[in-house]
């Protein structure tokens, strides 16, 4: 649920008019006030699960918005973090948020670029990559290019990894909460310009899974067992962990 002291509907209604980019300067200064953020519980399931894939050195949040998943890079890398996202207001958020970085002036030094993460400005000096609640701002049709990008900052061994939620039981009242999120997105996206891509459901892990190896990675899933596991047993989440070959 949204705080009391969260964007109001007019404001996330200009919001939804706007832009990805102009979208989210808009709402920087209340984002972490929205249920938008990443729950602290997946930022420790995930660090949790990584750390024994460690150690890292250096780290990178793709589109790290106001800087949730920074907490989870600080925990695992021991030498930098770097935070890139489009939104110019999301990382002035971010700075205003973590001026010592997330970890405070004990943890690594922490470096906040502005960048199209379709155009990473990245050599390959990470060894470790991890991106949340990000992928519905890309199409389809741009996942490969955005996963060969991701694939290229990492050092050759490096990771590559983000949380899977299992998907919404047919027919359940997510499942039609999603579907018609999407249909109306559809619709405002056919009728008002600029766009705003944000689809819940067109990030299916199996094309997922074949976009990553084309790019190059080898491929693994992870139960997110700190999140439980729904009544057939399944886990509800599962961790993604594409290691560049």
């Amino acid at each position: 649920m949204f705080d009391p002291q969260g964007p109001t509907l007019r404001e996330l209604t200009v919001q939804a008019l706007s832009s990805v980019e102009r979208g989210y300067d808009l709402l920087a200064p209340k984002f972490d006030r929205t249920p938008f953020r990443t729950p602290e519980k997946v930022l420790d399931a995930v660090a949790d699960t990584l750390r024994p894939l460690g150690p890292f050195e250096s780290g990178l949040d793709v589109c790290c918005g106001t800087g949730a998943g920074m907490d989870v890079l600080a925990r695992l890398c021991e030498r930098r973090i770097t935070g890139v996202d489009l939104s110019a207001g999301m990382l002035a958020a971010a700075r205003s948020a973590h001026p010592d970085g997330p970890d405070g002036p004990d943890g690594p030094p922490v470096h906040w670029v502005r960048a199209d993460a379709l155009r990473l400005p990245f050599a390959p000096v990470f060894d470790l990559a991890v991106s949340f609640g990000a992928f519905g701002h890309f199409l389809p049709a741009q996942r490969p290019a955005l996963f060969g990008q991701v694939h290229a900052a990492l050092r050759p061994g490096g990771r590559f990894a983000f949380p899977v939620g299992a998907p919404p039981r047919i027919g359940s009242p997510l499942y039609w909460t999603l579907w018609g999120f999407d249909a109306a997105m559809r619709v405002r996206n056919a009728l008002w310009r600029p766009r705003f891509v944000m689809y819940y459901r067109t990030f299916r892990l199996p094309e997922v899974r074949r976009e990553l190896a084309g790019a190059g990675f080898a491929v693994e899933t992870l139960p997110l067992e700190d999140l439980g596991r729904r009544p057939d047993g399944s886990p509800r989440a599962r961790l993604v962990v594409a290691r560049r070959k």
